[in-house]
């Protein structure tokens, strides 16, 4: 199909959102977007599923219908999924110190971190404590021994600060420890199977013909008036350096590291989340129940800088 402003849109548009395809070519023609997929549902059914525009900067590809791409921090969203299902199941409470189940986290002024800190980004660790390099970022074992012996940055529970990188590895690894499964199979295999999600946390090089090029942005800068907070200058972050060279990387895409390096398109997100919106169920599946969902907001704190509160591994 192709919209009235002379844009190439392809894919599904239910009649009442039809403006919804008109804005989103609106991104090509006037908001210099490169290629995109957008896909929404309502009460439980897919009422958009669109994309348009190229995969490559050069846009030599057009963006195709299984088209996926590098979602970057939508993957939490994933990561705190896999999670609710287990605190749906009674495997794992947020109340819980995380030594319950990692014994090895409980050190170093860590021992009373419980699980709610992990998921609402305030455990302390926003950054890993030591240096790593690309290849250990990329190694899980490393990654999570790393974590267990490092000390907070502050006392766990007392401050949100968005844990970008590391989150995806607390959170993993207690699911890890309680399913036998790292966190991207234990997705794979319970939710993006059963829904049919095209989400991948460890994407496999038969799949790297159909991702799209991370393009560079420009450089990041803190919003105005917004200060650096001092936990941050006496700790040492300790992400490897990274650039579109490494989202586009082999590396990057086949690791597990499930903060930030989900690979997935509009669709795949709305059939793995939609059951948080839909009082738990989602295109014939029961992920969990309704008293799960309002675990969700439970405020944790606010985070200074993404402006936004945090519940029970979301973004309120």
């Amino acid at each position: 199909m192709t919209s009235n402003l002379s844009v190439e849109v392809q894919g599904f548009v239910d009649d009442r959102f039809e403006s919804v395809r008109e804005e989103f070519a609106r991104n090509f023609t006037e908001r210099g977007d490169v290629g995109a997929s957008f896909a929404a549902s309502v009460e439980g059914e897919l009422v958009v599923d669109i994309w348009g525009g190229h995969r490559d900067e050069a846009k030599s590809l057009p963006w195709e219908e299984d088209t996926i791409v590098n979602v970057f921090s939508t993957t939490k969203t994933m990561t705190a999924l896999c999670a609710l299902m287990l605190i749906d199941q009674g495997k794992m409470d947020t109340e819980d110190k995380v030594s319950k189940y990692w014994p090895e986290y409980g050190q170093n002024g860590k021992e009373n971190t419980l699980v709610r800190h992990f998921l609402g980004h305030t455990a302390g660790l926003p950054g890993f404590g030591e240096q790593l390099t690309e290849a250990e970022l990329y190694d899980w074992d490393t990654v999570v021994k790393v974590l267990a012996r490092q000390k907070p940055w502050y006392e766990p529970g007392t401050i949100c600060a968005y844990h970008a990188i590391t989150q995806g590895y607390l959170v993993g690894e207690l699911v890890r420890r309680i399913t036998g499964l790292s966190l991207g199979t234990y997705f794979k295999e319970n939710i993006a199977s059963k829904v049919d999600a095209d989400f991948h946390i460890g994407l496999d090089p038969s799949e790297f013909d159909r991702t799209a090029e991370i393009i560079s942005g420009g450089e990041m800068e803190m919003p105005e008036g917004v200060e650096i907070p001092q936990f941050y200058l006496e700790n040492l972050d300790g992400t490897p350096p990274m650039t579109e060279e490494t989202w586009n990387g082999a590396g990057w895409r086949q690791t597990e590291s499930p903060a930030a390096n989900g690979h997935a398109n509009a669709r795949a997100v709305v059939r793995a989340q939609t059951a948080v919106a839909n009082d738990g169920s989602a295109f014939g599946v029961n992920f969990l129940s309704p008293a799960t969902i309002e675990r969700i907001f439970e405020d944790q704190g606010f985070i200074d800088g993404v402006g936004v509160s945090h519940g029970i591994g979301y973004g309120l």
